[in-house]
């Protein structure tokens, strides 16, 4: 790891510290990569939110996050990456067309962020033609 960096996180849920821990501690031997890192509320997993950690020097990905509100973001995901393979965007020009649509601000244009609330404003958005980007003239 580069960074040995400590963050001070706290669950917006209960309000107790968040730990880093190895993403298998949840996912078990379902883990995608051995070596991947989340950070989970210490009350876990009777408070369920956590959050992953970026490979390289274990920075949160976004905001802890209950099941609810995960599942919101991985569906804002699938909508924003349908959206940039059915327009044949490169992902900074998708993340563009987010920032100016929904009014944000680079820092803030990340669905690890996002509330329930801005998950749903992304996904009718996609969902709403006059708002979509043009494809390419074939």
């Amino acid at each position: 790891m580069k960074n040995n960096k400590t963050y001070n996180i706290r669950c917006p849920y209960c309000g107790s510290p968040a730990v880093c821990r190895p993403a298998n501690t949840v996912y078990g031997t379902d883990a995608i990569d051995p070596k991947s890192y989340l950070y989970l509320c210490s009350n876990w997993p009777s408070c369920d939110a956590y959050v992953s950690a970026h490979r390289k020097d274990r920075r949160p990905m976004g905001t802890l996050a209950n099941s609810e509100l995960r599942h919101k973001r991985i569906l804002a995901h699938r909508a924003l990456q349908r959206l940039q393979k059915e327009r044949h965007m490169d992902k900074w020009a998708i993340y563009l067309w987010l920032q100016i649509n929904l009014k944000l601000d680079e820092s803030h244009a990340h669905i690890g962020m996002f509330s329930e609330h801005m998950c749903d404003q992304l996904i009718s958005l996609c969902r709403t033609p006059a708002r979509l980007p043009r494809k390419p003239a074939a």
